[in-house]
């Protein structure tokens, strides 16, 4: 579909922000988009700008937004989706330095490889339906890159066109027996420096993390485009994001899974 000049500008502005770390803002101003269909144009071409900075080929997609009281907070109905690249995945043990972010969040997550290219001619595809394209499961981190956004201030369209705040991944051990496992209630647990934090189940993030993956596959199928083999899908958060600091160290296990884990320097 044809863009705009205002989505080029407001393209090329997110990006020169990026690049000069500046502070992310809500967009108020006259190039904000009209449509979250309009936003995703942004998106793609801000992603664009990344490309030829030298980011190198999509490695996969993330879902954000996947909680309901999230969504309430930045004033959204539905999640957004941003692009992985491959040279911001990592993997675990991850050793990840607070320099390379302006301000680093960690997500706690189940991601998936999918086995094979969904068909742009495939029919919606459902929790059940879409477990036939999903090769492997892994726990994962999401690193949320918010350019210390005010959150106070938030809204799902503004987040989405700066790429969701995606800033890579750190992804544990791929494991292709994950069909026993009741990723409804499958449990999920964080720990810091050695020590228990929190828990929670897999079904955290969308009630079923596979929700994430048809989803994704729908939103791209309505761009004409499609989940690919080998991709990764980032599912959504199960717990609650943590800004770590130096020094620190974050494993997060998906109880049949295994653990994915990231010092901080």
């Amino acid at each position: 579909m044809a863009t705009s000049a205002a989505e080029r500008e407001l393209a090329d502005r997110l990006f020169a922000e990026h690049q000069t770390r500046k502070p992310f803002r809500r967009l108020r101003d006259d190039l904000r988009p009209q449509s979250m269909e309009a936003g995703y144009r942004v998106q793609d071409l801000l992603n664009e700008r990344y490309a030829e900075a030298g980011r190198g080929a999509i490695a996969g997609y993330k879902v954000g937004l996947t909680s309901e009281k999230i969504r309430q907070m930045c004033n959204a109905h539905e999640p957004i989706s941003g692009v992985i690249y491959q040279t911001t995945v990592h993997r675990s043990p991850a050793t990840l330095n607070l320099a390379d972010f302006m301000h680093l969040g960690l997500e706690f997550e189940l991601a998936v490889e999918m086995a094979r290219d969904v068909p742009l001619d495939s029919p919606p595809l459902n929790t059940d339906s879409v477990r036939d394209y999903i090769a492997a499961c892994m726990p994962a981190f999401e690193l949320i890159e918010d350019r210390n956004a005010d959150f106070s201030d938030l809204d799902a369209l503004s987040i989405m066109v700066d790429n969701s705040w995606c800033g890579g991944i750190v992804l544990g051990e791929a494991r292709r027996d994950w069909q026993n496992l009741d990723l409804k209630t499958n449990p999920v647990a964080m720990s810091l420096n050695g020590t228990f934090v929190e828990s929670g189940v897999t079904g955290d993030a969308m009630g079923h993390p596979f929700e994430s993956v048809a989803w994704v596959a729908g939103l791209l199928a309505s761009q004409g485009r499609q989940l690919q083999a080998g991709m990764i899908v980032m599912t959504g958060s199960t717990l609650a994001t943590r800004f770590p600091e130096a020094g620190e160290e974050y494993s997060y296990e998906v109880e049949g899974l295994g653990v994915v884990s990231a010092t901080l320097s």
